[in-house]
């Protein structure tokens, strides 16, 4: 039977995620934010003359993406307040009763399951 006061049991359901993942994670969100603003800035050189209406806007996202990709890099870690409870309690198992004993010091005689008969015994 197990103690009171063993071990906890937590799921691993209810674990975060590892921080190399999360960091890896926002990394790549910078890194295709940096190239979106790559592609807008030379789209916006390219665009000049020709739509100058489009390369202003163009610009324009190359200028506001770097401020918005830092602050969502440097976000931090997400709260995980969604997930079940981490903490399992511990399950109660029911003890097994002892067949009770008659006065004599006998035990309690056998239960036959329905539909077998009973062997007979030896004497000895």
């Amino acid at each position: 039977m197990r103690k009171k006061n063993g071990p906890e049991v937590f799921r691993i359901t209810g674990a975060r995620p590892a921080l190399a993942d999360d960091v890896r994670g926002r990394q790549r969100r910078y890194v295709i934010s940096m190239s979106v603003r790559t592609l807008s800035v030379i789209l916006a050189a390219v665009l000049w003359n020709v739509e100058r209406h489009v390369a202003i806007v163009a610009l324009a996202l190359g200028l506001l993406l770097p401020y918005i990709a830092v602050v969502i890099a440097n976000g931090g870690r997400e709260n995980a307040s969604s997930l079940p409870s981490a903490h399992l309690p511990t399950p109660v198992r029911p003890a097994l009763e002892s067949p009770p004993e008659h006065s004599d010091g006998q035990s309690a005689p056998e239960v036959r399951s329905p539909g077998r008969e009973q062997q007979p015994r030896e004497q000895s």
